[in-house]
């Protein structure tokens, strides 16, 4: 399998999911500002020019977080990625979703590609400070979530690596964590798999 990402983005969450069921795979940089995700070549791979993309053995693309995210756990159940019963399932999906629909989507996207919710350089301040109030309050739901808990489901699941790289950007761009959230962050980053994909993406 090949995974086409950037370092210290989204898809550094799938490259931990790689690293924690430990499959043989190779990874290709897509540079996001030279405009990689635009080029020919990644297009005919991922029409939607967006990262993580997941090629698979077969030669089929598979794109979107969640879904590669699920597709990984399904095929690897040795891996034990998802709790196994429908309400702890659930809980995987809704937290997954959440951190990358809300969290990312609406908080950190208006953050790091801030041109892209206005045209208007003067509402630029504006609108990174709304990201920034989204994300916190996202991850305080999360610090919710995380009452009680090592993980999100008890044990790690793949909602711990979609939920890890929003605690990461919070941790590099100086949004609060709070206790719980600053616990799972920390426990994530001491898990085998996630230092070692830090290390391979340029971070200590």
């Amino acid at each position: 399998m090949r995974l086409y990402m950037t370092p210290g983005s989204c898809s550094t969450g799938i490259h931990i999911l790689l690293e924690e069921i430990d499959n043989p795979f190779e990874a290709a940089i897509v540079n996001l500002p030279a405009g990689d995700q635009f080029k020919p070549d990644y297009v005919a791979i991922n029409p939607k020019s967006t990262i993580p993309t997941l090629l698979r053995d077969d030669g089929t693309a598979l794109t979107e977080f969640q879904a590669i995210a699920y597709w990984l756990a399904r095929i690897n159940p040795r891996a034990r990625l998802m709790p196994g019963d429908p309400d702890g399932d659930a809980l995987v999906m809704e937290v997954m979703d959440y951190v990358v629909g809300t969290i990312h989507m609406q908080g950190f996207a208006r953050i790091f590609t801030t041109s892209s919710f206005t045209p208007d350089p003067s509402a630029h301040d504006a609108v990174q400070a709304r990201g920034r109030e989204i994300a916190a309050k996202g991850l305080g739901l999360m610090d919710k979530v995380l009452e009680g808990k090592d993980y999100v489901a008890g044990a790690f699941s793949i909602a711990d690596a979609a939920l890890f790289y929003v605690e990461f950007w919070a941790d590099k761009t100086a949004i609060d964590l709070r206790p719980n959230c600053r616990a799972h962050y920390h426990r994530m980053r001491a898990r085998p798999a996630v230092h070692r994909v830090l290390r391979e993406e340029g971070y200590r």
